[in-house]
Parts: C-alpha cells; sequence; structure tokens
C-alpha cells in the first residue's frame, strides 16, 4: 500500500498556528520573528488557501487529510444532525471518517506525536500519543492517547487547559492572562513530548493566536472601526507572535534535524459587523414568524416562533453564513418543490447580492453551492454557503435588531472574522528550498508531509505535492 521514496526516514515537525496572519508574519512583524525569518530565508513559504468555509472545523482536517469539506461531510463549528428544525450539533471526532497524516503513519508504522489538533475529541488510538484539542470538556474526560499518557500529563500540569472558553469578553485583562497561561502550559507539554517520546510525525496547533485576534484586533488594527490608539492593549498581538517565534525556535531545537512545517488554517482580517441573515429572510418574505420579534430584544433563532410551513429559507449564523431551504419531502413541513430547488436557489443567491449595506451600497458577497464547490456532498450540507461582506462581516442568526446589519455581535464581542488565506513555511535543512511561492491550498499539506517522509500519498487524496 505504501512506498518508501527515500532510503533515509525524514522526521517531520508541524507548528501549527490557528489563524495565523501572513501579511503579520511575512511583513509587518518579519524583523521581530527571527525563527521564523530564517525557516523562510532558507525555506519554500507563502499564502496557503484554505477550504471553504475557512474555519478551524472542518479546516485542520481538510489540511491533514487532504480532502475536502463536502468529502468529509463536515461544514463547520455546528452542523445538522438531521433534516428537522432542531438545534445543530456541535462537530468532534466521531464525525470524522477519512484518514488522516497520523493515520496513514501509524499504518506505515510510523509514530506519531499529535497535540491539540482539532477535531481530535473524543480521542482514537493511533501509533504513538495524542493529547486532544479545544473540544475536550475537561481535564476529567478521556483527553489522551494511550491512557497513561493523559496521567503524564496532569503530573506535569495539573492546571492544563484546552482553551479558554469565554474569549468573547470586555474584560480584555482577564483574557490576556488567561491566554499567555493557556500558552505556556501547552508549550510545555508539547517540549517535554517532544523531547521524550519516540516519534517520526509531531503536531502540534495553538489554538490561542485564534482567540487572541477575536478578542484584541481593535486594539491592533487602526482601520478597525472600534480601534482605540495608544490603548493599553495595542501591543498584545504583535508581542504575542515574538512569543510564538521563540517557542517555535524552542522546538526546533529539540526536534534537532527534523523537517520543520509552519502553518495556519486560516487568516484573519478585521470584523466590521454583522449581517442579520434571518432578519433579513423575514423581512423579505423567504421566512415567515408567528410571532415577530420585540426590537432590541434578540431572541436566538432556535427560540424564534417560526410559521415553517410558510418559510422557504433559514440561515445559521457564525463567520460565515449557512442557508438552508426548506425542500417538501427533505425537511418535516417543507414547502418548496424538489424539483424547484436549483432554481430557488439562484433567485435567493440573485436577492442577497443586492442586500445594501449601513452606506446604501451592496454587501460584497460571494455565493457557494456545495455542490460546485465539492468533489462529493457527505452528511447534510448547507443549500448555500455565503461569504458577507467579504468576511469584514459575520452572519448573525438573532432576530430582534431592528434591521438586517448590526454592529454588536450577539454572541459577546469580536473584533476578528477568519481569512479565506493562512500561511505556510516549509524548511528542510537538507536542501535549499523555492523561497516565495503562490497557489499553494490547504489540501497540498498532507501529501507534501507524506512525500518528504517517504511514503507515497494516497490516490484519494486532492492536493499536490508542494
Amino acid at each position: 500500500m505504501f512506498k518508501r521514496r527515500f532510503q533515509r526516514k525524514r522526521r517531520v515537525l508541524v507548528i501549527g498556528l490557528d489563524c495565523a496572519s501572513p501579511d503579520l508574519i511575512f511583513n509587518d512583524f518579519r524583523t521581530e520573528l527571527p525563527t521564523f525569518s530564517r525557516l523562510m530565508d532558507g525555506g519554500t513559504w507563502g499564502e496557503l488557501e484554505s477550504c471553504i468555509p475557512c474555519i478551524t472545523v472542518p479546516a485542520w482536517t481538510v489540511m491533514l487529510s487532504s480532502r475536502d469539506p463536502g468529502v468529509i461531510g463536515v461544514y463547520g463549528f455546528r452542523n445538522r444532525s438531521d433534516y428537522s428544525y432542531g438545534e445543530m450539533a456541535t462537530a468532534d471526532n466521531v464525525q470524522i471518517r477519512v484518514p488522516r497524516v497520523w493515520d496513514i503513519l501509524s499504518d506505515a508504522g510510523r509514530e506519531s506525536i499529535v497535540l491539540g489538533v482539532p477535531p481530535t475529541f473524543p480521542v482514537r488510538p493511533l501509533n504513538g500519543h495524542l493529547l486532544s484539542c479545544f473540544l475536550t470538556p475537561n481535564t476529567g474526560s478521556t483527553f489522551a492517547y494511550p491512557a497513561m499518557f493523559k496521567q503524564e500529563v496532569l503530573k506535569l500540569a495539573p492546571d492544563y487547559a484546552f482553551d479558554v472558553k469565554d474569549f468573547r469578553t470586555d474584560d480584555k485583562a482577564r483574557l490576556h492572562r488567561q491566554l499567555l497561561d493557556l500558552t505556556d502550559v501547552q508549550h510545555k507539554i508539547a517540549l517535554h513530548t517532544l523531547k521524550t517520546k519516540s516519534w517520526d510525525f509531531f503536531i502540534h496547533v495553538n489554538i490561542a493566536l485564534d482567540r487572541i485576534h477575536h478578542g484584541f484586533w481593535r486594539f491592533h488594527d487602526p482601520a478597525h472601526r472600534a480601534h482605540e490608539p495608544n490603548n493599553p492593549f495595542r501591543d498584545v498581538i504583535r508581542n504575542y507572535y515574538k512569543l510564538l517565534d521563540q517557542h517555535a525556535a524552542a522546538l526546533i531545537a529539540a526536534a534537532d534535524d527534523a523537517l520543520v512545517l509552519v502553518v495556519s488554517d486560516h487568516g484573519v482580517k478585521r470584523m466590521d459587523g454583522g449581517v442579520c441573515f434571518n432578519e433579513w429572510l423575514w423581512r423579505n418574505g423567504w421566512l415567515t414568524l408567528k410571532t415577530p420579534p420585540a426590537e432590541g430584544k434578540l431572541t436566538r433563532f432556535e427560540d424564534a416562533d417560526i410559521d415553517w410551513e410558510q418559510t422557504r429559507a433559514w440561515a445559521s449564523g457564525g463567520y460565515y453564513a449557512r442557508l438552508f431551504l426548506n425542500v417538501r419531502g427533505r425537511e418535516p413541513l417543507g414547502m418548496i418543490a424538489p424539483e424547484e430547488v436549483a432554481a430557488v436557489k439562484r433567485e435567493l443567491s440573485a436577492a442577497l447580492l443586492h442586500i445594501p449595506d449601513p452606506n446604501g451600497r451592496t454587501f460584497p458577497m460571494q455565493i457557494y453551492a456545495p455542490e460546485d464547490i465539492y468533489q462529493r456532498v457527505n452528511g447534510i450540507a448547507p443549500d448555500l454557503i455565503v461569504y458577507p461582506g467579504d468576511l469584514h462581516w459575520r452572519a448573525v442568526g438573532s432576530f430582534g435588531h431592528g434591521r438586517h446589519w448590526t454592529l454588536e455581535n450577539d454572541t459577546g464581542q469580536d473584533d476578528a472574522n477568519h481569512a479565506q488565506h493562512g500561511m505556510f513555511i516549509l524548511h528542510d535543512a537538507a536542501q535549499r528550498g523555492r523561497g516565495q511561492i503562490d497557489g499553494a491550498q490547504i489540501m497540498d499539506i498532507a501529501p507534501t508531509i507524506l512525500d518528504r517522509m517517504g511514503i507515497k500519498p494516497t490516490a484519494e487524496m486532492q492536493g499536490k505535492i508542494l
């Protein structure tokens, strides 16, 4: 099944930075990031186009399996588990049925260390050691493989944390302290594991960088509408990238002569506001409410009194919008005939392109039909995936805003959205890289890792070797 391509077994160290910005690493902060800059000088690097949608779940799985979200059957952090109108279910490792890099390496007899890669909770066996991701509820759960690895982690770090749960907060001082503590304890375990375990493939994903962006982008970016010049948090993001650079140096030194890959699942950009899709659908005849929302009193979509027999479409909020059609024979009270679905999707797409922004201009909207962008469509996909406002705006699912846009996030203070392009740096001390390149995309990472380790990528992989 596998073909050894080199006589020498290569080891690969992957430093995963969730939400890392190519602009900040390659340009704005480069002179202050000596480790990343050195890797770039001798390596191959550039922007990395993420999947659609460009969100942590499913992006890391897309990257490490080289399969698109449609094949994987996961379209975001939350997904429909059936065609009812109930709340969507949080995606976790149970839904992931495609092999990722460490699964292929396990079959080939290679050992892996996998730390914090979303989604890896609940844990599954591998040839090596695994510590699960930010979806882990607490340290009382089974968060490590093998089971004895959990006790080793807790002995070294009794306060081990998987995430900062409340990162959409206005208590920035507390958030900053918690994120630094999270970073320190996760780096401590990563460095210990790297030094004490046998491995051929090592990956650690830092989730705190994503939280830093969402919590502090307004203080960093002068173009943000809520930017405060000379604010006390103006250097939080800059200093955090410098800390990541120092941590990377320690990991690289401990990994000896391993090939090094620094990579992010998506990028970051400022958030200007939110498009209230369900409010717009209601006001424009696509969605019917039995009881209209009280203006100024926000009502979750799940709590709204919807007349499903008179509703053609509804939306789910998030960093992008998922729109669903109410189809006869598919949804319990569907009203759109199956043969009309394609025409209704075209009609709705055209209407979305004319939604006005606060200045009376139309919001830029990127609209995707899953069947057009994925190799296959498994699971229950949205009928349309929409990037509002070129991702400077997020999707808001609640009612009661009094208009179809808002400058306040309905799930808590949030400064940033995801950008379609993340970044990568590939550095091999045994050979000089190609410098900056264009055209790399997220599904190229897994086949590149396997190729460098002397294992032929599987035929099902959709990416190319960089």
